[in-house]
């Protein structure tokens, strides 16, 4: 059986197409119901069942090949640009096959992220990123001539002022928050806009994961464990973790997140500073006045909320000093991360 499959596979090679007749004829003769392919598979019964593995892969292979070379011609003459054909050109061949690319690394981190918050019951919602005044800033509590808004360089539409490139990912909460369906328990990633120049530290586009869980007596005493436990998760049972004082507008109390230094392991250094810590982001308890902008009772409900670069997330895991290597598509950084987690 291999040797008439040999035979058969030469055959096809050598039967010269350039007519419609020919081509009709190479059908007739290869893979019509009673060609000589078809023959094969007929006889493929009576092969020792010792050999039909090996027997049957080679006919599958003869088939795939007889129509491939059909169907191109096929095509071609179709066209009726025979010139086309390259004589030279041995169908028979096995393609070349496609190479897998890599996975970038701050897909796999964000999926990562994505992981463990849901397996705490946290879904995933999305927003545009496109938006408008209310959403990205008004409702969190950012009115007209904040000063709260000059920490975020923003990307205004020009022909319609109202619309911006959203600066962060909370205009996804204010959406969810508006749609009052309670309790709510949802990350929101995505990209985010700010007007900064490109540098190793910073870009005028980059990731972030934020986070809102609103219900009847939320504390946070909540908000802490979720962040302790994604932590750990995350970077591992041994990192610290500890919360500052800051300023929100959509947040009271609210706090930055510091984990304690990957590199050093809290001694100091370089990338910390010789502080010993690294932030990775900020969270609060939602600030009652947001909640009634989204017309949710703020005496009944309470809620917190987190958010964080996914790049800086990026940058300590992997140890990745330049921001710009995210986005400069080096097929040799970009290869470091075919086989990571």
């Amino acid at each position: 059986m291999l040797n008439k499959i040999k035979e058969i596979n030469a055959e096809i090679a050598q039967f010269k197409i350039e007519t419609k007749e020919q081509l009709e004829a190479f059908r007739l003769a290869f893979i019509s119901k009673k060609g000589k392919v078809s023959t094969l598979f007929d006889d493929f019964k009576n092969v020792a069942v010792e050999e039909k593995k090996l027997v049957g892969q080679e006919l599958n292979k003869l088939k795939t090949i007889a129509q491939e070379r059909f169907d191109s011609l096929a095509e071609v003459l179709q066209s009726g640009s025979l010139s086309s054909v390259d004589s030279s050109l041995d169908l028979s061949l096995p393609p070349i096959p496609n190479e897998l690319g890599s996975r970038h690394p701050i897909t796999i981190v964000k999926e990562r992220i994505i992981q463990i918050f849901e397996r705490m019951g946290f879904n995933v919602s999305d927003g545009p990123e496109i938006e408008d005044d209310w959403h990205n800033f008004s409702a969190l509590n950012f009115p007209e001539n904040h000063p709260a808004r000059e920490m975020q360089d923003t990307f205004f539409i020009e022909k319609n002022p109202d619309m911006i490139l959203r600066t962060h990912t909370s205009n996804v909460q204010v959406r969810i928050m508006e749609q009052g369906k309670l309790p709510i328990r949802s990350i929101m990633p995505g990209r985010v806009y700010r007007n900064e120049a490109i540098s190793a530290r910073a870009h005028c586009m980059f990731h972030q994961v934020e986070g809102l869980y609103i219900d009847e007596n939320v504390s946070f005493a909540d908000l802490k464990d979720t962040i302790y436990h994604f932590v750990k998760e995350l970077f591992g049972k041994d990192i610290t973790v500890r919360f500052r004082p800051s300023f929100f507008p959509f947040t009271e109390p609210s706090a930055e997140i510091d984990i304690s230094c990957l590199i050093c392991k809290g001694s100091g250094c370089a990338i910390c500073k010789q502080s010993g810590w690294v932030e990775i982001g900020g969270c609060g308890m939602v600030d009652p006045s947001v909640l009634e902008n989204c017309k949710i009772d703020a005496k009944k409900y309470s809620g917190f909320a987190f958010g964080m670069g996914v790049e800086r997330i990026t940058n300590l895991k992997y140890q990745i000093k330049d921001l710009r290597l995210f986005t400069e598509n080096d097929i040799r950084f970009l290869r470091q991360f075919t086989s990571a987690e």
